[in-house]
């Protein structure tokens, strides 16, 4: 059991997932992380992955021994203000993971056949007076997958039906059967198409560069389901530009919920407003993971997806 006035719900959580969280307990609501903290003693924070928590705000709650945040990001948390104070962390990995892989695959698929500019095609009368461009195959081409975690590997099983060979690049190979490279350079050169599925962290920031890009190819896509802080965004804007890369499916972006607004005049682009675990199944399952994370916190009990870094 949770505690009555013990958890300090942080920012909005859609209608759907409050339902769910109002359901098993009352979190005290504080809309705006910016916002001085309210009065009283909270041992815990609930939020969204979605929404910044500010170290200020932690420091003005020294009660604080835990936060939940629900989704498999946390570059949202304070990692390293939280750890020097011993205060657990916790994420939702795993729940959203087929959620993430199925839009991964249709996005993969739009974008290779065209399928939302063949629709604009169809309904503008165009077709009567010329046939459409023609797209491109996916058998045979080679899939990268930069980060073989949880939603890498999900997402190369799904894979493999599609008579495609797997690479992959991390810091360190893993114990599956697909070829691995150390240097993203080197994947995206061997690449046809390239999924981002890493997390956002110093190292991956801004990943994505010139040099990657470049190294792509003027006849291959790339496609990010991870943050938009893994690629510079200028040097994708100029790569799809000027051809330098065939084209880009992208559920993340730097600015959210205000993208850059210079893909959007683009025509070899595939946009998605961040809806990777947007399923009513899996937001559920991803709030439960939350609420079950401050459910063990309460009773001491190991926590079911604690942060380790």
């Amino acid at each position: 059991m949770i505690p009555v006035n013990s958890v300090l719900q942080v920012g909005h959580f859609p209608e759907l997932m409050q339902a769910e969280i109002n359901r098993r307990f009352t979190p005290i609501y504080h809309p705006d992380p910016q916002a001085p903290a309210p009065a009283g003693r909270f041992d815990a924070i609930l939020l969204r992955s979605n929404t910044k928590l500010p170290e200020a705000l932690v420091k003005q709650i020294p009660s604080i021994r835990m936060v939940a945040t629900c989704g498999v990001g946390y570059d949202n948390l304070p990692l390293a203000y939280l750890k020097e104070h011993g205060i657990k962390a916790t994420n939702t990995p795993g729940v959203l993971n087929d959620a993430v892989c199925e839009l991964a695959i249709g996005m993969m698929l739009g974008l290779l056949r065209r399928i939302p500019e063949s629709e604009a095609f169809l309904k503008s009368g165009a077709w009567s007076k010329t046939p459409f461009k023609l797209a491109t195959t996916l058998a045979g081409k080679t899939v990268g997958i930069v980060g073989m975690g949880r939603i890498g590997q999900d997402l190369a099983k799904r894979l493999e039906p599609f008579k495609v060979e797997i690479a992959y690049s991390g810091p360190s190979p893993k114990q599956v059967p697909y070829t691995y490279y150390r240097d993203i350079k080197d994947l995206a050169r061997n690449s046809d198409v390239l999924f981002l599925a890493c997390p956002a962290t110093p190292e991956t920031n801004k990943m994505v560069n010139a040099e990657v890009l470049e190294a792509l190819g003027p006849a291959a896509f790339l496609i990010n389901i991870a943050r938009g802080s893994v690629v510079n965004e200028e040097a994708l804007l100029y790569a799809l530009q000027h051809k330098k890369i065939a084209g880009a499916a992208l559920d993340v972006f730097e600015n959210e919920p205000n993208p850059n607004p210079a893909f959007l005049r683009l025509d070899n682009v595939l946009l998605t407003p961040h809806i990777g675990s947007a399923t009513t199944e899996t937001r559920i399952a991803m709030t439960n993971l939350a609420v079950d994370n401050l459910e063990a916190f309460f009773a001491q009990q190991p926590l079911l997806s604690e942060v380790s870094n």
